[in-house]
């Protein structure tokens, strides 16, 4: 397993649509281990392909429930509405608030290459739209409602 460099805003990568994984190879399954490595190291909730320099539609999420792994995923349904602060991991250090469906439900492939279906509301819901949007070249930043924001970090205390 290994930690791969994020893409960062700016990068060409990030604006270009991603495409269909047709089957499961030794390279895909490697690609979705280390996506996940890669999210916990940078204490994400969700990451996709493109963000590691690849553009298949591949996508890790992982809201506190344990991780989520979807290929080829689709929003079948969405409805209701949140609004509410979201971040990036490709936009470092900045946040913006983002309006998204408080309701979703979506179609994938899980790793045997199986559909299935899964639905979601509140932050996994809004982590389905996030993620998706990067499969279609697409940055939350140009959802964002009232500009970037600076992180403020917490001072740790050791």
């Amino acid at each position: 397993m290994a930690i791969r460099e994020v893409r960062e805003i700016g990068d060409e990568i990030l604006t270009k649509k991603s495409k269909e994984v047709t089957k499961m190879t030794l390279r895909t399954k490697i690609l979705i281990n280390d996506m996940l490595d890669t999210l916990y190291e940078k204490m994400g909730v969700g990451l996709a392909a493109p963000q590691v320099g690849v553009l298949k539609k591949i996508v890790v999420i992982d809201v506190g429930e344990g991780p989520i792994v979807l290929i080829n995923p689709e929003i079948l349904e969405a409805s209701g509405e949140q609004t509410g602060e979201e971040g990036c991991l490709s936009v470092p250090g900045k946040w913006g608030i983002v309006t998204r469906p408080n309701h979703v439900k979506i179609r994938a492939l899980n790793e045997d290459m199986e559909e299935f279906e899964l639905e979601g509301e509140g932050l996994l819901a809004r982590a389905f739209c996030h993620e998706i949007d990067h499969l279609n070249g697409e940055l939350y930043v140009d959802r964002v409602e009232d500009g970037l924001h600076d992180v403020q970090y917490e001072e740790d205390e050791e």
